[in-house]
C-alpha cells in the first residue's frame, strides 16, 4: 500500500504528515495521478509566469516532474497566444465602435475583457427600446408566464444571452473591489434582500446602467447609479 510522500524541497512543507505540517492540513495538494503527489499549493501561484519556475523539480518522481512541465509549457503558450488574440480584438474593437468601447470601461468593475463581452454580444442597443427588454435579454429577470389573465409559475430560465449574463455577474463582483460605495450598497441589499439575491440585483442594476450608458451616450456616473 502506497503512502503519501511529503513535500519534495523546495517546498515550504517538510513534514512527513498533514497533522505535522506547518501549513496545516491546506498545505497538502493531491494531483490525480496513479501514485498520489503533493506540493505545497502556498509557495507556488502558476498564474503567474514569474513563479512557474522550478515547480516541476518540487516532485521527486521523474513522470510526474515530465509531466507537470509539459502543462507549465502549455499554459506559457497559451498564455502568449491569448495576449496576442486580446491585443487584436481590442485593436479591432477601438477600430469599429470606440466610443462605445470606452464608454463601457468607464463602469467600475468593467475591464478590457467585459467590455469587449458586452460591446459584442450586444453589437446594437438601438433594437431594444425599452431597459426592460434589454435586462430579460441578458438573462437577469425572471421571465413569468401568464394564461387568461393569470399569472403562473416562472418559466424560461435560458431564454436570453448567456454570456450577458456571465458578463454582469462577473462585473457586478469586480465592482466592488476596491469600491467602499459600492460595498455599502451590497450591504444594503443583503439587509433587504439576503445575500443570495444581493449580487443579482447589482448585476440587474449593471445592466440596466449599461443601457442607458448606451443609449444616452454618456460615461457612467457612480452619484446617479448609486442613488437610483
Amino acid at each position: 500500500m502506497s503512502t503519501r510522500p511529503r513535500c519534495a524541497p523546495p517546498a515550504t512543507c517538510s513534514a512527513a504528515a498533514p497533522t505535522s505540517c506547518a501549513n496545516g492540513p491546506s498545505c497538502w495538494f493531491t494531483f490525480k495521478t496513479p501514485t498520489a503527489h503533493t506540493i505545497c499549493p502556498r509557495s507556488v501561484r502558476s498564474p503567474y509566469r514569474a513563479n512557474r519556475s522550478g515547480v516541476a523539480q518540487r516532485f521527486s518522481y521523474p513522470a510526474v516532474q515530465t509531466s507537470i512541465a509539459a502543462d507549465l509549457s502549455l499554459i506559457d503558450f497559451y498564455d502568449t497566444l491569448l495576449n496576442r488574440l486580446e491585443l487584436f480584438i481590442t485593436s479591432q474593437a477601438k477600430q469599429q465602435d470606440h466610443h462605445s468601447f470606452y464608454l463601457l470601461r468607464s463602469v467600475p468593475g468593467i475591464g478590457k475583457i467585459l467590455a469587449l463581452t458586452i460591446l459584442y454580444e450586444i453589437h446594437d442597443i438601438t433594437p431594444f427600446p425599452r431597459v426592460q427588454e434589454f435586462v430579460s435579454y441578458c438573462r437577469l429577470v425572471k421571465c413569468s408566464r401568464q394564461s387568461a389573465g393569470k399569472n403562473y409559475r416562472f418559466s424560461g430560465k435560458k431564454i436570453g444571452n448567456v454570456h450577458l449574463k456571465w458578463a454582469f455577474s462577473e462585473a457586478a463582483v469586480l465592482f466592488l473591489r476596491h469600491n467602499p460605495e459600492g460595498q455599502k450598497l451590497l450591504a444594503r441589499l443583503e439587509r433587504k434582500h439576503g445575500k443570495a439575491k444581493a449580487l443579482t440585483i447589482l448585476a440587474h442594476k449593471l445592466a440596466r446602467a449599461v443601457y442607458f450608458i448606451l443609449r444616452r451616450e454618456k460615461a457612467f456616473d457612480l452619484t446617479q447609479f448609486l442613488a437610483a
